[in-house]
């Protein structure tokens, strides 16, 4: 996903974005672990993804303390 869609998107929506992130983490784990992940790559770029996310609702968060 793009950093600037994601820094348009509202609160709920990044929560929301950060918890399908999360479940595919999860699930790309337990195909890694059964040896069915076939890119694990993608690991990586889901788990940058997550700490984007992360980066941005906190940036939220700290604009929201300063205004």
């Amino acid at each position: 996903m793009d950093l600037n869609k994601m820094r348009e998107m509202t609160d709920v929506e990044l929560n929301a974005e950060l918890d399908k992130m999360k479940k595919e983490l999860f699930n790309l784990r337990f195909q890694h672990v059964t040896g069915q992940l076939e890119n694990p790559v993608k690991m990586r770029e889901v788990k940058r993804n997550i700490a984007r996310v992360k980066t941005i609702i906190r940036e939220k968060e700290l604009d929201e303390v300063q205004a």
